[in-house]
């Protein structure tokens, strides 16, 4: 927690918005928890820090 004080970074719950959103997605990920990432970031209009390629493929920024 420090180090996200620090770092100015802040947690991101999930809400139901986001959960409903995965399955909006196109099936270009299979792992749940990275299109739970996909669906946050669409919706929050944020970033997302990966040097995984097939995250890449959704509409979203992606950075690294």
């Amino acid at each position: 927690m420090d180090q996200m004080v620090r770092n100015g970074i802040e947690a991101l719950p999930v809400s139901i918005r986001h959960a409903l959103h995965v399955h909006t997605l196109p099936p270009l990920h299979r792992d749940p928890f990275d299109r739970m990432l996909v669906a946050q970031a669409q919706l929050e209009d944020l970033e997302i820090l990966t040097a995984d390629p097939a995250i890449r493929q959704y509409a979203v920024r992606a950075i690294w």
